[in-house]
């Protein structure tokens, strides 16, 4: 264990004296940088999203959640996006809850900002062999938001992300809608990210 640790505390000295003597040693294949490669196994080369479920007790939630994923599959092209009966992976899945739960109060102890809690469940198939990759019986998107009272923005957003948000019309406020777009727009990215690099 010990040399292990001192192996890879040399690997990583090395690496800063790289970027020291060469400052566009990054630009460089030395084996010291993150690297785009794929870790999925290279036969799998198409991938199609099943339209997620719904069983949470709110409604527009699986539209925006299958959308967002399909789209972050497309933007990074690794995979290509077909039709389930021509894909190497299946991906399948459903909204189980939502919750909303206080964060702060006012000192009328009236909410003024919540926390908002989508739950999925998610498997992913190889559709040849029809073995499941991987499953997830609980991944969780989160978000919050400010309500109209608490006079703060819930705007956390930066540069064009928000572009690209699918949006949720399912309650009275706009802020809450948001908060829970935001919050499946993170269950598409942890999903996405669990598939093309489940290491």
């Amino acid at each position: 264990m010990k040399s292990s640790k001192k192996n890879w505390k040399k690997v990583v000295q090395y690496c800063a004296l790289l970027m020291t003597l060469f400052p566009f040693a990054s630009l460089l294949d030395i084996g010291c940088a993150y690297t785009t490669k794929v870790s999925l196994d290279p036969r799998y080369q198409t991938v199609a999203v099943s339209g997620f479920y719904n069983k949470s007790s709110e409604y527009d939630f699986q539209a925006p959640l299958t959308n967002a994923l399909i789209r972050k599959f497309i933007n990074d092209g690794r995979l290509k996006v077909v039709k389930p009966g021509e894909a190497d992976l299946l991906i399948e899945g459903v909204v189980l809850d939502y919750k909303r739960k206080g964060l702060t109060y006012d000192v009328k102890d009236e909410t003024t900002q919540f926390l908002i809690v989508v739950t999925a469940g998610v498997r992913v198939i190889d559709q040849q062999t029809g073995k499941v990759l991987w499953q997830e019986p609980m991944m969780v998107g989160e978000s919050s938001y400010f309500t109209r009272a608490a006079g703060q923005s819930s705007d956390r957003l930066r540069g064009n992300i928000e572009t690209f948000l699918v949006p949720v019309r399912s309650f009275a406020s706009d802020e809450e809608n948001r908060a829970v777009s935001e919050a499946l727009e993170q269950l598409a990215s942890d999903i996405f990210y669990r598939t093309i690099e489940p290491w």
